[in-house]
């Protein structure tokens, strides 16, 4: 356990890193319609954010390594994504990538991408060994950071 926890400290100072660089790059002039686009992107994506959060309750840490007395969360925004918090970063990202628009900051969102898309995949393995066919039926209809449309076969009346 002390080797997850070390682990997901050491994956929480990689996304900081992340950001940092992410702010550091070169910016162009925004047009009117980057910025609208972009701006309304980033809000829906903090709103999202502030959704998962709460919705989490006192499970909320910033180490990935789920806590010993957590349930398993699988309603609210846990019901269109595994990772919510990560699609949330990921598209404000992307809002802001539009809003930058540098191919610098194109790069950098793709490679934010696969960060937190590994992330993801090594908390789903956290998750798996917790909670176990708990997880394995969730993970079985819930993708892990993009939503997708699906039909669920609903039982004859």
């Amino acid at each position: 356990m002390k080797k997850d926890s070390a682990l997901g400290w050491l994956l929480v100072s990689v996304q900081i890193l992340v950001f940092v660089v992410f702010i550091l790059l070169p910016w162009r002039e925004p047009s009117a319609l980057s910025l609208a686009t972009g701006g309304l992107m980033v809000i829906a994506a903090i709103v999202f954010l502030v959704w998962s959060f709460t919705s989490l309750g006192n499970a909320l840490t910033a180490n990935p390594v789920p806590l010993e007395d957590a349930t398993l969360r699988t309603s609210g925004p846990f019901a269109l994504v595994r990772h919510p918090i990560y699609s949330g970063l990921l598209f404000g990202l992307l809002g802001l990538t539009v809003i930058m628009g540098s191919w610098w900051t194109m790069a950098w969102w793709f490679t934010s991408v696969l960060f937190f898309w590994g992330k993801s995949r090594w908390e789903d393995t956290l998750l798996r060994s917790k909670y176990e066919d708990a997880w394995i039926a969730w993970s079985a209809t819930t993708p892990a950071l993009v939503p997708t449309i699906h039909s669920r076969k609903r039982s004859a009346p």
